[in-house]
């Protein structure tokens, strides 16, 4: 059976969509820009800022289904720049240890809002 998943630890939907889905096993979330919880868009920051802000969305929306980091499967990460690939894994890196999820990077047209990159994630949850 179907469970959203909503916190105030990540920004507010925009649209017709969940934070985040479960069935109890899996969780995933909605792709997560850098905006803050507070709804700033921080499209003009340095993808390293915004890399952080999208991945600090995403661990509070696994929070809110008493999911961490350890719990990934997968991430996928659309840039609107490929070359911008290098900035966003350095700050990626610095979220995961020795264990790091599957990960696909990819680039994309566009990013919803103008956003360098958009962030989604697979969590085992059960």
């Amino acid at each position: 059976m179907k469970r959203v998943i909503e916190t105030d630890e990540a920004p507010a939907s925009v649209g017709a969509y969940s934070q985040a889905t479960t069935n109890g096993e899996l969780l995933f979330t909605a792709g997560q820009l850098p905006l803050t919880t507070d709804g700033e868009l921080l499209d003009k920051a340095p993808v390293e800022e915004q890399t952080q802000q999208c991945l600090e969305n995403v661990f509070g929306v696994l929070a809110a289904a008493e999911c961490d980091a350890s719990d990934l499967l997968k991430v996928t990460i659309y840039l609107d720049d490929i070359d911008d690939f290098d900035a966003m894994n350095d700050t990626y890196v610095t979220y995961f240890g020795d264990s790091p999820p599957a990960r696909s990077a990819i680039e994309v047209g566009n990013v919803p809002k103008g956003a360098a990159l958009e962030i989604e994630a697979i969590a085992d949850a059960g």
